[in-house]
């Protein structure tokens, strides 16, 4: 199913990591059992699509890169982070298999996922925020020219990185942005 994009009207996007910020890092995730998404997820993504942003997930698979598992085993434990959270509250995924010493512009701290998908969805970068729990994360929001948000689950608690705003969890960090 193609979905038709309003190339007139420019829209607001929220670029969310997945992994260790809307569900928890479990070191290479592969197995749909594992997958555990933070309580309220569902709640504030709701909150953001009420509110007129997109959400879109872009993550980092290195783990299919360096062999630990296959693209299958991804979309395995997407679609069950998907089905945990209500599939209908993500407007696009976009991932990146690449090996961290092979990597493209698509990798963050790269920017080309988030490129992809302003292409895709029209998005008007002046109006968007990523929210991660890597400094990877946050460097790619600002080469993108995004407000970034670091959240301190997942990798969030140790990184020495400077986002715009520090949170507790992805609530908080909505919080932030539906405030701001």
């Amino acid at each position: 199913m193609t979905t038709r994009v309003d190339l007139s009207n420019p829209k607001p996007a929220v670029f969310l990591d997945r992994d260790g910020t809307l569900m928890e890092e479990m070191d290479y995730c592969s197995k749909p059992e594992d997958v555990h998404v933070y309580s309220n997820v569902s709640n504030n993504l709701y909150r953001l699509r009420k509110a007129g942003f997109l959400t879109i997930v872009i993550t980092n698979q290195a783990g299919i890169g360096r062999g630990y598992f296959t693209e299958a085993e991804y979309w395995q434990v997407h679609y069950e982070f998907l089905r945990q959270i209500d599939s209908r509250l993500i407007d696009a995924t976009y991932f990146c298999p690449d090996h961290p010493d092979c990597a493209t512009s698509r990798r963050k701290p790269g920017i080309g996922m988030i490129e992809e998908a302003q292409r895709d969805w029209n998005i008007d970068l002046g109006y968007a925020w990523l929210i991660g729990d890597k400094t990877s994360d946050i460097e790619c929001g600002k080469a993108a020219g995004l407000r970034t948000i670091l959240v301190s689950t997942g990798y969030g608690k140790s990184e020495d990185c400077k986002p715009d705003f520090r949170a507790k969890d992805f609530a908080w960090a909505v919080d932030q942005i539906l405030v701001g």
